[in-house]
């Protein structure tokens, strides 16, 4: 069955991915980013006090707000706990997939093999990451994958931006995760909002394509 969050994360086509090394940019990043048009994000558990941001985001209802870097059951139900309605992990671990299920949000779990895509199924994923996309053959890759699983939603992340999004988004990816291209701590750093804004605008525009 599919996750109630599905036709959302397809429509939006991208999911930003906030990973930064200061909690304080990581919702500057928000911020901007929201103020651009985006309202899904994923905060990886690397940034300082990550649950926290996750609960204070959660509480406006018009964000969908997710967990990212996943590592544990433990992690997991802190973060839903927060108010997370999707996890991300790297890698496919069931105990990750069955605290999501029981909360009754999604779950995106990693993979890069047939194999792996095939655990993160039987493991209940309602989304399966590739990750990292670009290191595992990009584009073709998803669509060498679609070929033997038709019906999975595949999200590739890791070296995806806006300029090579469509040929994912091409290749058979529901949708996509970008990160440091869109999320870019330098720029965030450096108070350049207007960098930021136009990154976003270049992600906003694929939902058009």
């Amino acid at each position: 069955m599919t996750h109630p969050l599905l036709p959302q994360f397809r429509a939006a086509r991208v999911i930003p991915v906030v990973r930064t090394t200061d909690a304080r940019l990581a919702a500057l990043a928000v911020e901007w980013l929201r103020g651009a048009g985006l309202t899904i994000f994923e905060i990886t558990l690397t940034v300082p006090d990550a649950t926290g941001l996750i609960r204070a985001l959660a509480a406006d209802p018009a964000l969908t707000i997710g967990a990212g870097t996943v590592p544990d059951r433990a992690a997991a139900e802190a973060c839903l706990a927060a108010g997370a309605r999707f996890l991300v992990s790297p890698w496919v671990d069931p105990a990750v997939a069955q605290a999501a299920r029981a909360a009754g949000a999604a779950s995106m779990l990693g993979a890069m093999t047939p194999t792996e895509v095939r655990a993160a199924l039987a493991a209940g994923a309602d989304v399966v990451k590739l990750f990292p996309a670009s290191s595992a053959g990009g584009p073709a890759h998803v669509k060498a994958l679609r070929a033997v699983f038709p019906d999975v939603a595949f999200c590739p992340t890791g070296g995806v931006d806006a300029r090579n999004a469509p040929d994912y988004l091409a290749a058979g990816a529901a949708f996509v995760g970008i990160g440091g291209r869109l999320v870019d701590e330098g720029l965030l750093a450096r108070g350049d909002r207007a960098g930021i804004e136009a990154a976003a605008r270049d992600v906003l525009g694929l939902k058009q394509a």
